[in-house]
């Protein structure tokens, strides 16, 4: 897919409220956690790098910023938001600043396999972002509601195998430690 196709749409605005707060600005491995994904994404050709962020959320570079009011709305407003804001693109990658595992090569191979649809990771069977979605799903992404993201729409969607292990979500301190070392050979 080429640059002038696709944007990138990266959720950084979540409260962290399992975590005890400040969740994406905690330091994993000399840096912000939501700077890992947001560093491997920003090195995608798109055509535009979006962050979805809370006023807590640290500098993403390369990306342009829009603060989620009221911060505490759910994940669907985030999606909404940052569909609504993109501007021009035939497809949209969406992806976590929790998830500081997930490499390049899977971002590239989600962009090299997407056929114009939807094409999700595959983790165990099981379909989830970080996910490539194409402009025809942009209605139901507005549409979406609560905290339950746009996993809905994936389940019938072609999948890239993610090893369990990359595909780690940071919600809690503890799952913070338990990658502190993964993170350093990814």
């Amino acid at each position: 897919m080429s640059e002038s196709d696709f944007a990138v749409l990266l959720l950084a605005a979540g409260r962290g409220s399992r975590f005890g707060g400040g969740k994406l600005a905690a330091p994993l491995a000399g840096k912000p956690l939501s700077r890992h994904a947001s560093d491997r994404l920003a090195t995608l050709p798109a055509r535009r790098h979006l962050a979805i962020c809370s006023a807590q959320t640290p500098e993403l570079p390369g990306f342009d910023r829009l603060i989620l009011t009221p911060p505490d709305a759910p994940l669907a407003t985030s999606i909404a938001t940052g569909i609504s804001t993109l501007g021009p693109a035939s497809a949209v990658l969406i992806a976590l600043a929790d998830m500081p595992l997930v490499p390049t090569r899977h971002f590239q191979a989600l962009l090299a396999a997407f056929d114009g649809d939807r094409i999700a990771s595959r983790v165990d069977g099981r379909l989830m972002v970080p996910a490539v979605f194409g402009c025809r799903h942009f209605g139901a992404l507005l549409e979406l509601e609560g905290d339950r993201g746009a996993g809905a729409l994936l389940h019938d969607a072609q999948g890239v195998d993610l090893q369990a292990s990359l595909a780690v979500d940071i919600d809690t301190a503890a799952d913070l430690q338990r990658v502190a070392g993964a993170v350093r050979c990814v």
